[in-house]
């Protein structure tokens, strides 16, 4: 049996060996990032989803108890003096988006409360408060890939609440041919396409701005890009300076360009959710835009089929 000799030198360790183990730790570094980033994509959209399906049983619910659809959004109520532009005032909640009348039907009666003594002391919808909803934060309308945004130059209490999921108008917010735009009441039964076959709402990520993507109460154009949207909108207004008229199509959007907010999109890989009148949730790809406006509508007569 040989003894070591305590004199005899000790292999070192190169260069390249270290420069290989540091890349190879880094190859593993990656590929958890990777697998973290995709476990939590796949979360998001599991839970995106599960939100739209709330949304989409508290419609029926609200069908269910008033015969009909809540509006899109209803028509301001004018001050004496202004012409008048809309039929009569007969909604008791002007410029209320449809979310805020779900209130009831998502467990927040104490908000609903809130938001009829507000229109009893503002029934004009003009100031904050009493209108304090207004800035009130509801995760089941925010998709979680999407986060909680504030206005950058706002203060953190008077940010409005933002949603990720709006109604779909139709066509476009002139035409009205779809189940949630302003005035709309829309019952299953004029939904002659079929429930299955006709988009309710669906996704697209509220602004960085914020001036589109509340889910209380809607400006714009009385609503459009705040409570609905069209899948082939037409943009006319001035708010957002460089942006086309349109029509947009589903696609692709980033947060930082402002254009994005005038057509459906997510932040999730390939597509958006949508919420089917039947209640059902799909996840439809980009690659579906060609038949969107067949789903858009509900008395269009088109015949179309979903991919699997």
């Amino acid at each position: 049996m040989y003894a070591m000799n305590p004199l005899r030198p000790q292999r070192a360790v190169t260069l390249i060996e270290v420069i290989v183990v540091i890349a190879i730790i880094g190859m593993l570094i990656v590929l958890l990032v990777s697998a973290v980033q995709t476990v939590r994509s796949a979360a998001h959209r599991t839970a995106c989803a599960n939100n739209l399906r709330q949304v989409g049983v508290a419609l029926h619910q609200y069908h269910e108890v008033y015969g009909s659809l809540p509006p899109g959004i209803a028509h301001p109520r004018l001050l004496p003096g202004i012409p008048r532009l809309y039929g009569p005032d007969t909604d008791a909640y002007p410029l209320l988006n449809w979310q805020g009348r779900l209130l009831p039907f998502i467990g927040q009666e104490s908000l609903w409360s809130q938001v009829q003594e507000a229109y009893i002391q503002d029934p004009y919808y003009l100031n904050f408060p009493p209108h304090v909803g207004y800035t009130t934060f509801i995760p089941l309308y925010v998709c979680p890939a999407d986060g909680r945004r504030v206005r950058p130059d706002t203060p953190f209490d008077r940010s409005p609440g933002t949603t990720s999921y709006l109604g779909v108008a139709g066509t476009n917010e002139f035409r009205g041919d779809g189940v949630l735009y302003m005035d709309s009441r829309v019952r299953f039964a004029d939904v002659v396409d079929g429930t299955s076959l006709t988009l309710m709402v669906g996704e697209r990520p509220p602004s960085l701005d914020l001036l589109r993507g509340r889910w209380y109460g809607g400006w714009g154009y009385w609503g459009s890009g705040d409570a609905f949207l069209g899948v082939r909108e037409i943009y006319s207004g001035s708010s957002q300076p460089g942006c086309s008229e349109g029509p947009y199509h589903f696609g692709p959007g980033r947060l930082q360009d402002p254009c994005s907010t005038f057509h459906f999109w997510s932040l999730h890989p390939g597509g958006a959710h949508f919420l089917f009148a039947d209640g059902s949730v799909r996840f439809l790809g980009y690659g579906t835009d060609t038949i969107l406006p067949a789903l858009a509508t509900r008395a269009g007569g088109e015949v179309v089929g979903l991919p699997d």
